[in-house]
């Protein structure tokens, strides 16, 4: 069934300003009120008080119930992927608890890693896994998790650490051809891939080089807290409760080798927890078994025990308070929370876009757009002020993308300068909004605030600035034709037009 917008009527910048407003107010009172637990649901109320004044705006200007209720069906659906996504990481993370792989991998990491270059070896390690296999989350949810483990027992800090594991990864992610987003900001702008990516390098890579700085100098400041005996007793303790061996990296291998071969993230998320599962069977039945309920047969209790813990996760009774902090967690229901975060961002962002809000937000700020160097900027902006209102990083890339590409084109822009202005914008700031699926995911994952870490994403918020120095210079801005070929190609047609 088609809308009917005969009777709606064209929103003004105010009303696209009094939802973005609304929600900034009350998303800025949760924090207060509720701090780091803002996002186990005051954030989710706020989204949903404010899709409320989005939906009254709409109603206001001609558009029907049933109209929105659509567009907030075909807005969740979006997500839908991302949901059995966080489900599937849910049940990886326990699976890979019980069986002894993210232990086993805090271990050699322990051993291998120096506090020194601790977060730069994060940044590093997870780039390159990243730029292999085109997946941040991929990378947050196995690596990721298992580099936070190393993090505690090095005493280093978590939020430094969340930033190193999230610079690598997006970095990875937005130069890996087997990337999502990395196919969809050329898709959308109409440029090629490999001409998209050669592109992104000269905002990319001086980023990434400065990031890496950082987190060197960081990295010797941290060294000086370390403790050689926490880290000893960490290790005697893993040791203790779980049986540690190479071969139990075998679920990360399976995972990240289905991830090389294109397979999409869900089902190959979900083999790596089956992995997971069967190498805990294997290999961990001390820790099985006292997981078990008493008089319990060994063929029901491993059946039990495995099946509870990719709903319900590894919940560690050692004494130990470091050691059960650090490796309790996981399974389906620990992903709950994200996944309402989720529902309730996109509905406030699908709301927006279906009465016209958005549209009328990104048409004001074309007005400002008055020179190269404004223009991309302003998309930059657009893009990140999408992933804020819409909460999803494809909406930031395909919405400004639409939007922009005809402005562009009008100002003899090459495509590729749309499509890295997409990325700079949308990609890497989507992390650090908490609300928006990506930042949730990281939240979920790592088990740290984006508040608390965004500071440390380096790469992440400085790849739009250095997109932005690059637009204000004109370095490596490409166009599609120059003056003097365009003075030719005008002169040329007005002799052809007086020949005939």
């Amino acid at each position: 069934m088609k809308a009917n917008h005969k009777n709606t009527k064209k929103p003004s910048l105010t009303d696209a300003l009094i939802p973005v407003f609304s929600l900034l107010t009350l998303l800025a009172l949760a924090v207060y009120y509720f701090g780091d637990d803002s996002s186990s649901g005051p954030n989710q109320i706020a989204l949903m008080l404010c899709a409320g004044v989005a939906c009254l705006v709409g109603l206001k200007n001609g558009y029907q119930r049933k109209e929105i209720e659509q567009g907030i069906v075909k807005g969740i659906s979006l997500t839908l992927g991302a949901i059995l996504i966080l489900l599937a990481v849910g049940s990886l993370i326990g699976t890979w608890l019980l069986s002894g792989t993210v232990p086993t991998m805090i271990y050699f990491g322990l051993q291998l890693l120096s506090p020194e270059y601790f977060y730069v070896s994060c940044c590093l390690i997870c780039a390159l896994v990243a730029l292999c296999i085109g997946s941040s989350w991929t990378v947050a949810a196995t690596i990721g998790v298992a580099l936070m483990g190393v993090a505690t027992g090095l005493d280093a800090s978590l939020p430094t650490t969340a930033g190193a594991i999230i610079s690598g990864a997006y970095f990875g992610d937005k130069l890996s051809p087997l990337s999502d987003t990395t196919n969809l900001a050329p898709a959308i702008a109409g440029t090629e891939l490999f001409t998209h990516i050669r592109h992104m390098l000269w905002s990319t890579i001086p980023s990434f080089i400065i990031a890496l700085i950082v987190f060197i100098v960081l990295g010797f400041d941290e060294s000086k807290t370390h403790s050689a005996q926490a880290m000893d007793n960490l290790l005697a303790n893993l040791q203790q409760e779980f049986h540690i061996a190479w071969y139990l990296l075998l679920p990360l291998v399976v995972t990240l080798l289905l991830a090389v071969k294109k397979m999409p993230a869900f089902p190959a998320i979900g083999i790596g927890a089956i992995a997971g599962a069967i190498c805990a069977i294997a290999f961990q039945q001390p820790l099985i078994l006292s997981f078990a309920e008493a008089n319990t047969t060994m063929l029901n209790a491993n059946i039990m025990v495995v099946w509870r813990v990719m709903y319900a996760g590894v919940e560690l009774n050692t004494g130990n308070e470091m050691l059960d902090s650090l490796l309790s967690g996981g399974g389906m229901g620990s992903m709950l929370n994200t996944i309402w975060l989720i529902i309730t961002a996109m509905t406030f962002g699908a709301i927006m876009e279906r009465v016209g809000l958005l549209a009328k937000l990104v048409e004001s700020l074309l007005s400002f757009a008055r020179s190269t160097g404004s223009l991309i900027t302003t998309t930059i902006f657009t893009a990140f002020g999408t992933n804020c209102i819409t909460a999803d990083q494809y909406i930031a890339i395909v919405m400004p993308g639409r939007m922009f590409k005809q402005e562009y084109a009008k100002r003899d822009l090459a495509p590729e300068n749309l499509s890295r202005t997409l990325e700079d914008g949308g990609t890497v700031t989507s992390a650090l909004i908490p609300w928006n699926t990506c930042g949730a995911y990281m939240h979920s994952v790592l088990l740290i605030n984006p508040f608390e870490y965004a500071i440390y994403c380096v790469f992440n918020w400085l790849t739009p600035m250095v997109g932005i120095i690059l637009a204000f210079t004109g370095f490596k801005i490409k166009t599609l034709v120059s003056s003097v070929e365009r003075h030719e190609q005008n002169q040329a047609l007005k002799i052809a037009e007086e020949h005939s």
